[in-house]
């Protein structure tokens, strides 16, 4: 548990701050489903090529990596102290294959091709994503998650069939709105160092289509908002910190052009997101009363 706390504090300074207004009975159990995420995520991003992995072997890495999370979940344990974490978590949240086989399959997605002549690179080598691979994509990386988050939030809870559903599309709907803003977010760092475009085009974004995509992650982040209020208590102050985070994130994008997107990343400073943590808490205990 606490080499899951480790990894989000060093990757994620907003998600770090929203975990902590979880109820205790939460914290830990999404902080390690967090971490197996983030180091799926470095595996494919990177980290393993720069350590001189061909592709082959960072396919093998990532197999294996899904391979002892199975046999985690079954046996309770696993000597990957990562690993171990999330199958307790799992274990006691129901977490099984149909969340985490997709998030796999979007993490194999990721992975460089084996040879140059399979890739579907344009000429500037960027490898695309259309709307069909994006919204697959977004599923297994992002929607599964808050798919997961929402059974560690409600695993003591029995839900009706209206209550599932509309809980279960808030979650995929706030996991999509966090994913397409950080494809946004990070147009440089995918396009220049990854050579990837999740966007639905292998050519330059334009102006326009930042809008676009703006309109959809609004969309998306009110589909959120609106289960707010089905949430346990002690869960509702941190997701609404997060969507709070990630909304100011895209109003910000909303004033950027898109040259600039593709120059830098897109911040929330620390003095305004203190400011979103206060209010997401005052909110959250003004509606308790």
């Amino acid at each position: 548990m606490r080499a899951s706390a480790v990894v989000i504090r060093s990757y994620s300074t907003s998600f770090g701050a929203a975990t902590r207004l979880l109820g205790r009975r939460h914290r830990a159990h999404v902080r390690n489903v967090y971490a197996l995420v983030r180091v799926a995520d470095e595996l494919v991003d990177g980290v393993t090529e720069g350590a001189g992995l061909t592709p082959a072997e960072q396919a093998d890495a990532l197999e294996r990596l899904e391979a002892e999370v199975a046999r985690a979940i079954r046996s309770g344990y696993s000597s990957d102290l990562i690993v171990h974490a999330f199958a307790q978590t799992a274990r006691a949240a129901r977490i099984d294959a149909t969340l985490i086989a997709p998030f796999f399959a979007s993490m194999r997605a990721d992975l460089p091709p084996g040879d140059a002549s399979e890739s579907d690179a344009d000429a500037a080598g960027l490898r695309g994503f259309d709307a069909e691979q994006h919204g697959a994509y977004v599923y297994g990386s992002a929607e599964v998650v808050g798919l997961m988050c929402l059974r560690i939030f409600t695993r003591h809870r029995s839900l009706d069939a209206l209550e599932q559903h509309r809980l279960e599309r808030g979650a995929r709907s706030l996991g999509a709105a966090f994913q397409n803003v950080n494809f946004l977010r990070d147009l440089a760092d995918d396009t220049d160092r990854l050579g990837r475009s999740y966007l639905g085009t292998q050519q330059r974004l334009t102006d326009a289509d930042r809008i676009d995509w703006v309109r959809r992650i609004e969309a998306e982040l009110a589909d959120a908002r609106a289960v707010l209020p089905l949430l346990p208590k002690d869960a509702r102050s941190a997701v609404r910190c997060a969507l709070n985070l990630f909304a100011e994130l895209t109003r910000r994008i909303s004033r950027t052009t898109v040259d600039d997107l593709y120059a830098r990343r897109v911040r929330v400073p620390d003095w305004r997101k203190a400011g979103i943590i206060a209010r997401s808490i005052a909110r959250t205990a003004a509606e308790a009363r």
